[in-house]
């Protein structure tokens, strides 16, 4: 009988990523997938640490794992094993530490390690960091995947410690974008999520004249592959060039998530952002005149140090009047080692979660507002599965939508016109039979 694993992951969609290619190395090494709450005999617990939430959490599923299976081998790898190497190993159980490379060696490395092995610190330090680590494609659903195709950034934000855990920019090359697009695409996935650290920074390590429009591009004529959906997006990077390409691209889906983080230029500054609510206003304004009826989705920061009351209310004003069809809202976490974590006027946390209550109850306005004005209108839906009597699926623009229909209209991307709203959903009507 094959070794049992269990798997958790925290944190963004890029580690959500690295985890199930993980997980596919497993499986073809005999591994058989359980869920975290068994009894395994190897964990992988894949950390965040965007926050000191994200390291709490980390330590806790750690901790958790082992409580479970005192004698199971533990794998940690993700951003918080990259920067706190030592601090990992060091806690009870814990067999293999891995960072933000080297990943696909992960069965190799476990299996090499004897049972009375001490834990192995395989963490390739950042500075010898330079090539692109080839995980394949995953698979999100039965017909959405998620392909990394960038890692890294050098962007510096002040309150950001990604740079110092994700390192520097690597792409994945043009060719191996097409080969696993093609793939994908003869799997039957209909949809295929293009994911990075700083997507925008795709191709600054490949060349001149190579750039994330050009790694988008490697879909055209992908037999089965009928959507591209994008992830992050920085604002002041949306050349009038790149916008024209993705209007001109029937596969590209018309959700764009524009990193924000603040309505307040002023906080924008401190944070060492590279635009302001004027710029990010006219990138909008630009993507919805080329794409009307695009969804714009964001993040943003509440409780930045120095936020003063009319800083937050800036920023509210900024969300109410650019319309944003979805926002998540992060109250400020310091960072240790980032200049944010030392800057004069931290704020309250009483005062952060007070902020992010009234943000969060104007995103849900927002949201419901956006779905409100889509009503009557037709578009496609990609149906995922079967659920409470009807099927679901989503549209280019993300929104969740319930309709009537059966197994025979899964995978396909059906016209479904709009009719009814409810709290984060839409109720719609297919509109032509699945072929």
């Amino acid at each position: 009988m094959g070794k049992r694993i269990a798997f958790y992951t925290l944190g963004c969609k890029v580690n959500q990523f690295d985890t199930e290619a993980m997980r596919e190395l497993f499986a073809r090494a005999g591994y058989e997938t359980v869920d975290f709450s068994q009894e395994a005999d190897v964990y992988l617990v894949n950390t965040c640490t965007v926050t000191a939430t994200g390291d709490q959490k980390s330590r806790q599923m750690i901790s958790r794992a082992h409580s479970r299976n005192p004698e199971a081998q533990i794998i940690v790898t993700g951003c918080y094993a990259q920067r706190a190497p030592q601090e990992i190993a060091s806690l009870p159980g814990v067999s293999l530490v891995m960072g933000s490379q080297d990943r696909g060696r992960v069965v190799e490395l476990l299996e090499s390690m004897g049972p009375a092995q001490a834990t192995l610190c395989a963490v390739q330090p950042l500075t010898e960091v330079r090539s692109f680590e080839n995980l394949e494609a995953v698979y999100e659903n039965r017909t959405r995947a998620q392909l990394k195709i960038q890692e890294g950034c050098d962007r510096y934000c002040t309150y950001c410690v990604i740079p110092y855990a994700r390192g520097p920019v690597r792409s994945r090359p043009l060719e191996d974008v097409r080969t696993q697009l093609m793939r994908l695409g003869e799997n039957g996935y209909s949809e295929v999520v293009l994911t990075g650290i700083h997507l925008m920074s795709y191709g600054k390590d490949l060349g001149a004249g190579i750039g994330l429009a050009q790694a988008i591009a490697q879909g055209e004529g992908v037999p089965g592959l009928q959507r591209i959906r994008l992830g992050s997006l920085e604002p002041q990077l949306l050349s009038d060039a790149f916008v024209k390409a993705l209007a001109e691209n029937p596969k590209v889906c018309h959700q764009f998530h524009l990193s924000l983080q603040s309505g307040s230029p002023s906080v924008l500054r401190r944070m060492a952002r590279r635009y302001t609510p004027e710029d990010y206003a006219a990138c909008v304004d630009k993507l919805r005149a080329a794409m009307p009826g695009c969804a714009i989705t964001t993040d943003i920061i509440v409780g930045f140090p120095g936020e003063t009351e009319a800083e937050f209310a800036q920023t509210m004003a900024f969300a109410e009047r650019i319309r944003l069809s979805r926002i998540h809202v992060f109250p400020y976490s310091p960072r240790s080692g980032t200049p944010a974590a030392s800057m004069p006027g931290q704020v309250p946390k009483a005062i952060k979660a007070r902020r992010a209550r009234e943000l969060s109850a104007l995103a849900a306005r927002l949201e419901a507002e956006y779905l409100e004005s889509q009503l009557g209108i037709c578009q496609d839906v990609l149906f995922e599965e079967e659920k409470e009597g009807g099927i679901e699926g989503y549209t280019g623009t993300y929104i969740r939508v319930w309709a009537p229909g059966g197994a025979a209209s899964l995978g396909k991307l059906l016209p479904v016109r709009l009719l009814q709203a409810r709290e984060g959903y839409l109720i719609g009507e297919i509109q032509q039979a699945p072929q």
